[in-house]
Order: structure tokens, then C-alpha cells, then sequence
């Protein structure tokens, strides 16, 4: 499969989110060392978005980058989600996750304009000139048909004049990245969470996506750390809750197989889904050193590929993709 991307993204790359302070705070010296470890380990695929942290996580990436060569490094940001002022609010906390200041307030905005300015804001705090790759982000979120329709085409003219260099959309909406993908302007798209050991309900996104020349990033591979956890339990979270009854059995069935292949759950969700068709990276979050160096571990960890249909059985009874 032919891909219209700018150059290898690496089998693994480090999102940003927790940079922006996502559910609990880093100093400015934590979230450095968090890019260092990356850097050192490898990764030279770095994503972010205005929306994690209100734009702290655009600063702080650009920050920690800037120490590196432009050219040695691929950089993704979003649109879609504008930062709109309210000093008004700057004594609360933001209401999304970040611990931060509500000092700004997002604005959907997929508009040609709305991206442009978007762009041109996101190269302000990442302290560059370009950005490799933009993704619409979340039009599921507010309006999905009206969003991909007016928002990919508006990266395409970005594209066209040269703000970045490829495009697509990033969501956990297996609808949207579809739709998206048939617009026949995605260049990548990036999946959250729908391409797991633990929800594979993503899987006919790959067979299109090669049908259409567009790498998948993956992303969310642990399902809210459901798929890094040692044990499985009842404490767990899966999508951002707590985990249900028959997810927590279908994790224990996962760690039951993992354990007889001697392989770690974390390890085996990492390379999971590289086994896919136009699966091109998987890209994962740390908020320290420490966790980031164990995900470049699990990566590179040695896993029997029988281990792979044992799984698919295992998982959901079975309705998982066989990888054999």
C-alpha cells in the first residue's frame, strides 16, 4: 500500500496529552523529560492538539522539541476546537480533564478559516514554522456529517498552501473516521481506542483504508489504562468509566492467555494492532520518563505469534479479528 504521508512515522510515537495536564499536573521540567525519553528512546513522531490543556500542551511540546532538529521529526496538531479568551474564568479550573485555568474557552470551528486560524495559532505556541500533519478532531462531537463536510475539504486547502503537509481526521467514532475516510482526502487518520485487544469494533476501518491508500494511527491502545493494568479488577477503568462486569471478564480472559505465552497484557495491546492492515504506528501517552520507556520496552518485546489467535478467541468469545 502506497502512503501519502511525509516520511516514516515509526512504529511508535508519543502523544501529548498528558502534557497539557490531563487529570493531574506536571511542572514544566516533568513534561521535558517526558519528550527527552522519547526522543532518546527513538520516537520522532510527536502528537498534540489545542484542546489538551488549552494549549498547554503546544507550548510545552514545542518547548521541549526545539532542542532538536526541525527536519529530524514529525509533528501532528488538530483542528476543529478554537481557544477563545475568558479571563473572566481564569480563577476556575477547566471542565474537561486539564487541570489548568479555564483562562480560554473552545470554539467548534471547522470553517476554512477557522483552520487557518487554527494552524497558524498552534505554530504560535509550538514555536514552528510547519506542521507535518493535521487532523480534524471530534467532528462526531458536534456536528459529524457538517463537520468532515466543510472541515476536510478546509485542510485540503490548507494543505494546498502549504500549512502542512498531510491531513486526515482524529476520533474515536468509528463512523466519522469512516466518512472521512471516503472523502478521499485523508492522507492518515488517527483511532482512538477501536482497534484494541479489548474493542476491535473499529476493524472494518482497515480493509477501507487501504482500499484508499490512508495509514491508520492508532491510538488509545490501553482503553483508559484497562490494557496497562498488571492485574485485571474491579477498580479499573475502561472508556473513561469504570469498567463494566463483562469487560472485566473478557480483560481477565486476555490476561489468563497472555500469562501461559509469558507475555505481558500491556506489551501484547501495543503491538496488537501493528499486525493490521494500514495500521502504520501506534502512538501512545506518558506522564513520565518511567512509562514511557516501559511502552518502548513493550514494543520491542519478544511475543509468540500463536499467542495472536489465542487471544482473538479469548477476547468477546472469539469476535475479535483472527490473526493468525
Amino acid at each position: 500500500m502506497m502512503l501519502r504521508i511525509p516520511q516514516d512515522l515509526g512504529r511508535l510515537g508519543y502523544g501529548a496529552a498528558s502534557l497539557g495536564n490531563l487529570f493531574h499536573e506536571l511542572t514544566d521540567a516533568e513534561a521535558t523529560a517526558v519528550v527527552d525519553s522519547a526522543w532518546s528512546g527513538g520516537v520522532r513522531y510527536f502528537d498534540t492538539a489545542p484542546h489538551y490543556g488549552l494549549g498547554l500542551s503546544e507550548r510545552r511540546l514545542g518547548a521541549a522539541l526545539a532542542r532538536y532538529p526541525r527536519e529530524g521529526y514529525l509533528l501532528s496538531t488538530k483542528v476543529g476546537r478554537l481557544l477563545e479568551p475568558t479571563p473572566a474564568n481564569a480563577g476556575s479550573l477547566d471542565d474537561q480533564g486539564f487541570v489548568v485555568p479555564a483562562a480560554y474557552r473552545r470554539v467548534w470551528d471547522p470553517s476554512p478559516a477557522g483552520v487557518h486560524r487554527s494552524l497558524r495559532e498552534s505554530m504560535a505556541r509550538l514555536g514552528t514554522d510547519r506542521i507535518d500533519i493535521a487532523y480534524l478532531h471530534d467532528p462526531d462531537e458536534y456536528d459529524l456529517a457538517g463537520g468532515i463536510a466543510t472541515g476536510m475539504p478546509a485542510l485540503a486547502e490548507a494543505k494546498e498552501a502549504g500549512l502542512v503537509r498531510a491531513i486526515g481526521i482524529g476520533s474515536k467514532s468509528v463512523r466519522a473516521l469512516a466518512a472521512a475516510v471516503r472523502t478521499g482526502l485523508c492522507d492518515l487518520i488517527m483511532v482512538a481506542g477501536r482497534l484494541t485487544l479489548l474493542d476491535d469494533s473499529g476493524a472494518e476501518l482497515t480493509a477501507l483504508c487501504e482500499d484508499h491508500g490512508v495509514g491508520i494511527v492508532n491510538v488509545g491502545v490501553f482503553n483508559s489504562g484497562a490494557l496497562a493494568a498488571a492485574e485485571p479488577g474491579p477498580q479499573l477503568n475502561f472508556e473513561y468509566a469504570p469498567i463494566t462486569p463483562d469487560r472485566l471478564a473478557e480483560l481477565t480472559r486476555v490476561h489468563r492467555v497472555c500469562d501461559r505465552f509469558g507475555v505481558r497484557v500491556a506489551d501484547a495491546a501495543l503491538q496488537y494492532s501493528l499486525r493490521l492492515p494500514a495500521v502504520v504506528n501506534v502512538t501512545v501517552g506518558a506522564s513520565t520518563p518511567a512509562q514511557f520507556r516501559r511502552s518502548l520496552e513493550g514494543m520491542s518485546a519478544a511475543i509468540d505469534p500463536a499467542l495472536w489467535p489465542e487471544l482473538a478467541r479469548a477476547a468477546r468469545g472469539g469476535a475479535t479479528l483472527d490473526l493468525a
